[in-house]
């Protein structure tokens, strides 16, 4: 093969990769993967609208996979340093560590959020940004992670979520808790909607 097809074959697209790895990962293990491929670009930049890039604190990503929400967020402003990013899967968390050398990254369980940052957090989160599968685990589940999630957030900061459910993944009447949703985006595959929480 001549040496410019070798290097035109060895720079596959960064995204194609990206979606092999997800799709890989959704075969093995599921109902742990929030989508089978990464979140589209237009979803992910709608998370991170929601996060403040100035709010001092750092900002924990749930379940960034590949990083296609983390790259939404530093491009939105967030230092790579302000980054706790806690993710399950170990070959995720390696790419994470070598993409994203400045961000701390915590291979472990987001739905035992206070087990998992108890060692990490210095300082109150000015935001949580999750693309954890919410819909796939009992309701009881899900109130527990947002209840951790509001002891690490300080007061009124977001917890953001998206969805491919119509329903909201959690439920719009908590007690104490303002509810905030998107237009459905239409553009992603599947389409989806960010939910975004915060109690005073």
């Amino acid at each position: 093969m001549p040496l410019q097809s070798s290097v035109r074959a060895s720079k596959k697209p960064l995204r194609l990769d990206d979606e092999v790895r997800f799709l890989r990962s959704w075969m093995e293990k599921p109902l742990h993967m929030g989508a089978v491929m990464p979140s589209g670009r237009l979803l992910a930049r709608t998370m991170a609208q929601y996060v403040d890039p100035e709010a001092e604190g750092p900002v924990i990503e749930l379940g960034p996979g590949t990083g296609a929400i983390t790259n939404a967020l530093i491009e939105h402003g967030v230092d790579q340093k302000r980054l706790v990013l806690v993710e399950y899967n170990p070959g995720f968390c390696a790419l994470l560590r070598e993409r994203y050398p400045q961000a701390k990254v915590v291979q472990g369980d987001a739905y035992r959020l206070r087990d998992t940052l108890w060692d990490v957090m210095k300082s109150p989160a000015s935001a949580v940004v999750s693309g954890l599968p919410l819909v796939t685990k009992p309701m009881l589940t899900r109130l527990k992670l947002i209840r951790d999630a509001f002891i690490a957030l300080a007061p009124g900061a977001p917890f953001v979520q998206f969805t491919y459910s119509v329903a909201p993944p959690i439920p719009k009447s908590l007690p104490g808790v303002s509810t905030e949703a998107s237009e459905r985006i239409w553009m992603n595959l599947p389409p989806a909607r960010v939910w975004v929480y915060r109690k005073g």
